[in-house]
C-alpha cells in the first residue's frame, strides 16, 4: 500500500512541523485540531514558517502554494477516516494517546492503515494495546522543528507486524527524505535515554546555583560544541514536555537521572513553559 494521504492528529509545535514535511513531499496532508482556534493557530504556523522558506528562496511561489493546496485543516476525527497513515501528535500524556488510538480504531477505515505516533518517551504497545490492531500501530518520532531536523526514529512494538516497521522505514527515507534510527520499544528509545539525563542535569546545575543559565548554555556550545545550549532546548521543547517525558523515563527505569528536578515543577505550575510561554529559564517577551 503506497501512503498518498497522511493524518495529523495535534497541529501545535511538532504535529504543525510533521504536517509540513508530508505537504512538501506532495501528501495530501490533513491536520486535525481541537477547535477552530487551534486549527487557524496550526494553519497560521505553517504558514509562516513556508514563508520564511520562499523569502530565503528555498522554495519558489509554485512550489509554495502546491504545498499549501496539500494542506486541509480540521476538528472531525472523522476526517482522517481515509488516510493511509495517521501520525498523533498530541502532548505526552498516556491517557490522552491512548484515548485518541481507541478513536482512530474505530475510525479509519482501511485495515492497511498504518497508526504511528510521535512520542518521546511512551512504549509503544502502551499506545498500541488501546486499538484492536497493534500490529498497525508503531513509533514515528520527529525531532523539533521538524523541517529542519533530519532524524526520524522508527520503534516497533513486540505486535508490529514487520512489513508495516519496514514500510514506514522506507517511507521515511524514500518519501520524507529523513534519516531513520531503528529503535527498542523502550521508554525514551535512543535519543532521549540519552538526552533527558543531560538537560535534566543542567537544571539542576542552575537549582543548585552552580552556574547562570546563560553560562551553562555557553559552556556547552562553545565547550562542547553542541549547535543550543541545554536550558535553550528545554525551553525550546516546552518545559511540560520535559516534565511529562521525565516522569516516563524515571517510572520505567527508577534512575535518578530521570528525575525532575523540583524547581523544573515549580516551573511548570507557574506556567513558565519555555517559548511558547514567552518565559521558561529565559524570558521570551
Amino acid at each position: 500500500m503506497a501512503i498518498q494521504r497522511v493524518g495529523i492528529v495535534g497541529g501545535g509545535q511538532m504535529g504543525g512541523g510533521v504536517a509540513e514535511v508530508t505537504a512538501r513531499s506532495g501528501l495530501a496532508t490533513v491536520v486535525r485540531e481541537v477547535s477552530p482556534e487551534a486549527a487557524e493557530r496550526s494553519r497560521s504556523g505553517i504558514e509562516r514558517s513556508l514563508g520564511r522558506a520562499l523569502d530565503r528562496g528555498k522554495i519558489d511561489e509554485a512550489t509554495h502554494q502546491a504545498i499549501l493546496d496539500n494542506l486541509t485543516f480540521t476538528t472531525e476525527l472523522s476526517d482522517l477516516s481515509d488516510c493511509d497513515l495517521v501520525v498523533e501528535a498530541v502532548i505526552e500524556s498516556f491517557d490522552l494517546k491512548a484515548e485518541i488510538f481507541a478513536e482512530l480504531d474505530a475510525i479509519v477505515t482501511s485495515p492497511d492503515a498504518i497508526l504511528a505516533t510521535n512520542t518521546s518517551s511512551i512504549p509503544i504497545i502502551d499506545i498500541a494495546m488501546a486499538t484492536d490492531r497493534p500490529d498497525h500501530v508503531v513509533g514515528l518520532h520527529f525531532f523539533n522543528p521538524a523541517p529542519v531536523m533530519a532524524l526520524v526514529e522508527v520503534i516497533p512494538s513486540v505486535r508490529t507486524d514487520p512489513s508495516v516497521t519496514e514500510q514506514v522505514t522506507a517511507f521515511a527515507t524514500d518519501v520524507l527524505g529523513k534519516t531513520v534510527v531503528a529503535a527498542k520499544d523502550r521508554a525514551g528509545f535512543v535519543v532521549n535515554m540519552l538526552l533527558v539525563p543531560y538537560l535534566l542535569g543542567a537544571m539542576r546545575m542552575f537549582e543548585d546555583g552552580h552556574a547562570t543559565a546563560e553560562d551553562i548554555d555557553t559552556g556547552m556550545t562553545l565547550g562542547a560544541g553542541h549547535p543550543m545550549g541545554p536550558l535553550t532546548l528545554s525551553d525550546l521543547i516546552g518545559l511540560d514536555t520535559m516534565l511529562l517525558v521525565g516522569e516516563t523515563l524515571q517510572a520505567e527505569y527508577g534512575d535518578p537521572a530521570y528525575a525532575p528536578p523540583a524547581l523544573l515543577r515549580r516551573m511548570v505550575a507557574g506556567g513558565h513553559l519555555g517559548r511558547k510561554t514567552g518565559r521558561g529559564f529565559y524570558d521570551y517577551s
